[in-house]
């Protein structure tokens, strides 16, 4: 028997398999669990247009579900688009109770929690809630702020250097640390990185497997901000491996530094599905997301050596003096290889983003 605490950890274990190929679609996973507690059935939204964790997991169960608990991370959709209402899917197939971890804060598909308990469905809300929510933080908050969730992700020194003086940064990552970052990749939907760093380092941007370099089948959405045009017509990043979209003051308009607008960029990304992002580079681009309030979460690969000069991993960050540094709350410190890597989210202030709208 499985308690129904124990149901949700496996279901947001299983929501995590969706995380890259699901946008504009959230991840989600669903135990369904027979009379007797027992699982009957699990699924999650593996890709969009696809179906839903309810129904992958429904499909297993069949005549089994009759009776039992739905235990699922995120509330059953309630409307008609690719695919069908998991909530009638869920009414029609006899369950009698649903547990639900976050409720679904889009106008379009939230009111499956009162559609089942119209039909007389026990629908309890909120199980694991925070776990939920952190699996699917990047939907969720794409979804509240209408813009794509950002991670700024860098490598450095143990000094802040992300290149020596003479201009070489190869490597100063692990080679566990990069294989890493490929994983990191496969999970999100779009790269950004700056016209500088395409100039300079000439990167492919595509997620691969460092053993043999072969590239993953689903490739995120290569995204280079060009004020000025300056991206080379034999750049590796306008090559077929993905999809590539230059954004020039043309496509985005012009900022209040003159260059092409961040606000502007992420609202077309939105626009194009993309919820979940991926900032690589370089110095100058990081600190103009972080001084414009656009980044969520920073990732940082530290590597073990010290250069005393060369280039800062993060300049113009809009920080004039110490008592307006940005500051960071870390969610996880991990040892990849001979680096560290840490991750965490920036402490907002009252100011920087409206409120989130509660669920």
């Amino acid at each position: 028997m499985v308690t129904e605490d124990e149901a949700m950890c496996r279901a947001i274990a299983l929501a995590a398999r969706g995380l890259g190929t699901t946008s504009p679609n959230p991840v989600v996973g669903c135990l369904l669990l027979g009379p007797d507690g027992e699982v009957v059935g699990e699924g999650f939204h593996a890709y969009a247009g696809g179906p839903h964790a309810e129904i992958v997991a429904l499909a297993q169960a069949g005549e089994r579900a009759r009776g039992g608990t739905c235990v699922v991370t995120l509330e059953p959709c309630n409307h008609t688009g690719r695919t069908g209402p998991c909530s009638d899917a869920l009414i029609a197939a006899g369950v009698r109770r649903v547990v639900i971890a976050v409720d679904d804060p889009t106008p379009v598909a939230a009111g499956g929690a009162a559609r089942l308990r119209a039909a007389g469905i026990h629908v309890a809300t909120g199980v694991r809630r925070q776990e939920a929510e952190q699996g699917n933080i990047a939907w969720l908050t794409a979804v509240r702020r209408s813009r794509p969730y950002v991670t700024w992700k860098f490598a450095a020194t143990l000094d802040g250097r992300s290149a020596a003086a003479d201009g070489t940064s190869q490597w100063i990552s692990s080679a566990e640390s990069r294989a890493d970052v490929h994983v990191l990749r496969s999970t999100v939907d779009a790269i950004v990185v700056g016209v500088g760093t395409v100039v300079a380092d000439d990167p492919q941007l595509t997620v691969r497997d460092l053993r043999d370099g072969t590239l993953a089948i689903k490739q995120p959405l290569r995204v280079v901000v060009d004020s000025s045009g300056r991206t080379p017509e034999n750049a590796r990043v306008r090559d077929a491996a993905a999809s590539t979209w230059i954004v020039t003051l043309a496509a985005a308009g012009t900022g209040p530094d003159g260059r092409v607008d961040l606000n502007t960029l992420l609202t077309g990304l939105y626009a194009r599905g993309v919820r979940n992002v991926l900032l690589e580079g370089g110095p100058t681009l990081a600190g103009a997301f972080l001084s414009a309030g656009l980044v969520d979460r920073v990732i940082g690969y530290i590597a073990p050596k010290l250069l005393g000069d060369g280039r800062a991993a993060l300049v113009d960050a809009g920080v004039g003096t110490i008592a307006d540094a940005l500051e960071l709350d870390f969610t996880d410190i991990a040892q990849i290889g001979g680096d560290l890597r840490f991750t965490a989210t920036l402490r907002q202030k009252p100011s920087d983003h409206p409120p989130l709208k509660e669920t």
